[in-house]
């Protein structure tokens, strides 16, 4: 049985001697990052896009002195739990590499990703870990998806080798992974509403039809550089484009063509970035039309979210996880709360009618100007939030200032907390801390630190990103 998909593999480079082709190697479970193992010759072997269960050839391409990386040559026999992808992009993109397993595996894969981290990487003791929280929506479920444009997109192997002639290569979509300057252009995503894909296609024949330059990032040069669409459960509907030079003529073209095509956008922005990165938190980000935020809806909450608003990407499993954190906050109207990561305060202001306060902590300053804002619009008034690097204001004379916290909330990036922070946790007295983790591999290092003072006492999976390998991780932990 040849393989279907054509499936992306880094150059191996001007090696000497070959990597070996291993045949039929059995794929016997699912590792972190959506990858797949096989075991060759004592070592273990890791493949992306494998279900376990498949025989495979593996054309090995990264020799360690413990594992092996590959890719699949050949499916020689495929495993009951593979299913046909839907996405046409699927082995290439490398945003859904789960797709070609139901969804039930999935999830059983996840929560058991979730136990190996805490047990192997943590070494602390365990309660029983409940039953993993799937998503109610396995497509279309995100709202918000960033694009990038490129003068010459990515060609396939199976292009290169057909030797067709493509005299336009110009597209927008996504970065090939690990390679800062390719990018495969894209056709249908299911991410993310179909809006989303009417709206990048849209730009991307303007540019083509206008003969306007998309962005070079080797020269930095260009004038269609991202394009960043954000949804929200209110229909609300926000588009950023990114231009890369400042052609006012051009701008204002593309501009006006989005807001009369797609009435459907309440907040249409711009922002000319010129600097040799793609990060806009330092930018001037302009509302060519409709207001310049958006709103999303939780319980009876609202939250304004702005261009550079961070807020969960899956907004109806939010809701759930969020649930989570606060029952397992156990909050009372005598409670100091310490919402760690505060973000736009979604947390905080989600748990405030509990508490008799609740203090934010976030190190981007717009983040907790809307935090302030979402308070206000839900008319509550027991928040304090508070802009700065988490373990440089995380200390005594803070705890003095703000009330000593007796509910710590820490929902931090993939990274996990600084050592410092932890240390700053041990030192608060806090009767019972709640670890958000988008990655329990770094929230196990940091439980294990955590271990000095505090016992985890309950343990709750949720996946917000189905056909990822990426999962939530709620984790109670009480004050020892």
């Amino acid at each position: 049985m040849g393989c279907k998909y054509t499936y992306f593999c880094p150059p191996m480079g001007g090696r000497k001697t070959p990597l070996p082709l291993i045949s039929e190697l059995e794929i016997v479970g699912a590792a972190a990052e959506g990858k797949a193992i096989g075991r060759w010759n004592e070592k273990v072997v890791f493949v992306a896009y494998a279900v376990p269960g498949d025989i495979v050839n593996v054309q090995v391409f990264k020799k360690k002195k413990n594992f092996l990386e590959g890719r699949i040559t050949k499916l020689v026999k495929p495993s009951p739990l593979r299913l046909e992808p839907i996405c046409s992009h699927f082995g290439v993109c490398g945003g859904c590499k789960w797709q070609n397993m139901a969804y039930a595996d999935q999830l059983k894969f996840k929560e058991k990703q979730v136990g190996d981290s805490l047990t192997r990487i943590g070494k602390i003791a365990l309660p029983e870990i409940y039953p993993i929280m799937g998503s109610e929506k396995t497509e279309y479920y995100r709202n918000k998806l960033e694009y990038t444009f490129s003068y010459s997109r990515w060609l396939t192997q199976e292009q290169v080798d057909s030797n067709e002639e493509i005299p336009e290569r110009r597209g927008v979509g996504f970065h090939i992974p690990g390679m800062f300057d390719k990018i495969l252009d894209i056709d249908t995503c299911y991410l993310q509403s179909d809006l989303s894909n009417q709206i990048r296609l849209h730009i991307k024949k303007l540019g083509i039809d206008h003969d306007l330059s998309f962005y070079n990032v080797r020269e930095h040069s260009g004038l269609l550089r991202n394009l960043i669409v954000r949804t929200s459960t209110l229909d609300h509907l926000m588009v950023v484009v990114s231009f890369g030079a400042d052609e006012e003529e051009n701008i204002q073209m593309v501009l006006e063509s989005l807001k009369s095509t797609f009435p459907q956008i309440t907040s249409l922005n711009y922002v000319v970035n010129t600097k040799m990165n793609d990060t806009l938190y330092d930018q001037e980000i302009i509302c060519f039309h409709g207001d310049d935020f958006i709103e999303d809806v939780m319980e009876d909450l609202k939250f304004k979210i702005g261009p550079k608003s961070f807020f969960q990407t899956n907004s109806l499993q939010a809701f759930e996880l969020y649930k989570v954190t606060r029952k397992y906050a156990e909050i009372t109207d005598s409670d100091v709360v310490y919402d760690l990561y505060t973000g736009t305060g979604t947390i905080a202001n989600f748990v405030a009618r509990s508490a008799k306060k609740v203090v934010g902590i976030e190190s981007v300053p717009e983040a907790i100007e809307d935090a302030h804002v979402n308070s206000a619009r839900n008319k509550i008034s027991n928040t304090t939030f508070v802009a700065g690097d988490m373990m440089k204001i995380l200390d005594e004379a803070f705890m003095a200032e703000h009330g000593k916290p007796s509910v710590i909330i820490t929902d931090p990036p993939r990274a996990g907390m600084h050592e410092k922070v932890c240390e700053q946790i041990l030192g608060s007295g806090a009767k019972t801390v709640v670890y958000v983790s988008c990655n329990p591999a770094t929230q196990a290092r940091d439980l294990a630190i955590l271990d000095a003072k505090y016992k985890v006492t309950k343990v709750q999976p949720v996946d917000m990103f189905p056909h990822t390998h990426h999962v939530e991780n709620v984790v109670q932990l009480k004050l020892k």
